[in-house]
């Protein structure tokens, strides 16, 4: 009876050790530092003909509080390299912008969107936030 006892509250302390441990696991990750969460879409064309009109509309937020938000849509087609092409007005919660243009020639068009923070409304130095992934549109 005796080893009966001793096994029986080395296997009590081991579970109370190990409840212990995740206890202490789960209020460590419940106090770690929260990161914001941002969302940038992008939507165009698959294709599209040339000197007809292409639109392409994104829209986008992050929960970063004291931000104003702009959105920019940039451009990367025929040898130019990436440019913007339009910019939202800076607003507080999600931003929406609509780029509406033809192209003259044939060839790829990639558009991509990038959220900026700003502190401001006239804010000179924008932070990047995120981005869209790249869609093409091919131009023929």
């Amino acid at each position: 009876m005796t080893r009966t006892k001793k096994i029986g509250m080395r296997t009590r302390g081991g579970r109370v050790a190990v409840v212990g441990a995740l206890g202490l696991a789960a209020v460590t990750l419940a106090a770690g530092p929260a990161f914001a969460k941002g969302t940038v879409d992008i939507t165009a064309p698959g294709s599209a003909q040339v000197g007809k009109p292409i639109t392409v509309k994104a829209q986008g937020g992050d929960d970063s509080a004291g931000y104003l938000h702009q959105l920019c849509l940039e451009e990367n087609g025929f040898g130019e390299g990436w440019h913007q092409e339009t910019c939202s007005a800076a607003v507080k919660g999600d931003a929406q912008v609509t780029a509406r243009g033809t192209a003259a020639r044939s060839g790829n068009l990639q558009f991509r969107a990038v959220l900026y923070g700003l502190t401001s409304a006239h804010d000179q130095h924008p932070v990047r936030l995120h981005a869209s992934e790249v869609v093409t549109v091919q131009v023929r």
